[in-house]
């Protein structure tokens, strides 16, 4: 009971906003020590962390689907728990490791399920898709794309350091999530994808 106390002692610290101790170019990884703020292993998080910002900014939105909105807000909370998950330093000790949660399959099932759901209600794609239609599919067009760069950063990331690949795995799938969302809220606000034609350079609705 005692050391959890002062793991919770140490982490009302760290909730302060200005501490200083970045203005040198580091940060520190829980459970370790410092390093750059230009280290891959961060730049995965910082990039994980503008995926999670921009999920809040569709959250804000006065007409997304209460259904919808709970979802995202779980999302969220799996991209938060990235994050710590990512900032854990490999020589953390136990405690600590302990202390910090998973991603896991029942969140990656959680997403496959929902990606089903919705493909159930849209019609067969036959074609590349443009990007835009309506502002929230707009917006979700542009996560779908942050959350493929952070996939990309957190692989870099695993070439140097062990990344458990459920992390890869969830970040594959939450892509997927976000292009699927961003047709479903077009069609039921009954906004015209556009189709990319190709070299011909037209473009159809």
């Amino acid at each position: 009971m005692g050391a959890w106390k002062n793991i919770n002692a140490r982490l009302e610290k760290i909730m302060s906003i200005t501490t200083k101790t970045g203005d040198g170019g580091t940060t520190g990884r829980f459970g370790g020590a410092r390093i750059s703020k230009d280290d891959i292993r961060i730049c995965a998080i910082g990039t994980v962390d503008e995926l999670n910002s921009a999920i809040g900014l569709v959250c804000a939105r006065k007409d997304i689907d209460f259904e919808i909105l709970e979802d995202l807000k779980k999302i969220q909370a799996h991209c938060f728990t990235i994050g710590a998950e990512l900032s854990l330093s490999e020589d953390a000790s136990k405690e600590a490791k302990d202390y910090i949660p998973r991603i896991s399959e029942i969140d990656v099932s959680f997403l496959e399920h929902k990606i089903n759901k919705m493909e159930n209600l849209l019609s067969p794609q036959r074609r590349f898709i443009l990007p835009g239609g309506s502002a929230q599919s707009s917006m979700c067009f542009w996560i779908r794309s942050v959350a493929r760069r952070a996939e990309r950063v957190v692989v870099r990331a695993s070439n140097l350091e062990r990344v458990d690949m459920i992390i890869i795995k969830y970040l594959n799938r939450l892509s997927d999530y976000f292009f699927v969302l961003a047709r479903v809220l077009n069609q039921e606000l009954r906004v015209d994808e556009i189709e990319w034609k190709g070299g011909n350079h037209n473009c159809s609705t």
